[in-house]
């Protein structure tokens, strides 16, 4: 269990999808950019096997924007993008309507 206090430290926020591309070294990851709002952050992402990169580009998704960055095969990631998972595959987080990048996620 988390207290309310630790779960308010995440940072969740509204991006939007710029480009995705196939990670070099590894089958189910995706590089992607996303917009913030008020910047363009990388992430790496293991939703290729559940989406195409159409798919994803222009899409708003939900981010933790403040996790300390990591680098993942490679690649430096800026966040993390938010997914449910069940036996049917992943799907993204997205609200479901337009609302400004940057927007935080209560």
């Amino acid at each position: 269990m988390i207290t309310i206090e630790e779960f308010m430290r995440l940072e969740l926020i509204v991006a939007q999808v710029k480009e995705v591309r196939e990670h070099p070294n590894a089958d189910r990851l995706y590089v992607m950019k996303v917009d913030t709002g008020t910047q363009e952050r990388q992430l790496v992402a293991g939703i290729r096997l559940s989406y195409a990169p159409e798919e994803l580009v222009g899409r708003r998704v939900v981010i933790a924007a403040n996790l300390e960055p990591a680098t993942i095969r490679g690649e430096e990631s800026q966040g993390m993008i938010l997914a449910a998972s069940d036996e049917n595959g992943i799907s993204v987080l997205s609200p479901d309507r337009d609302v400004a990048l940057g927007s935080k996620v209560k």
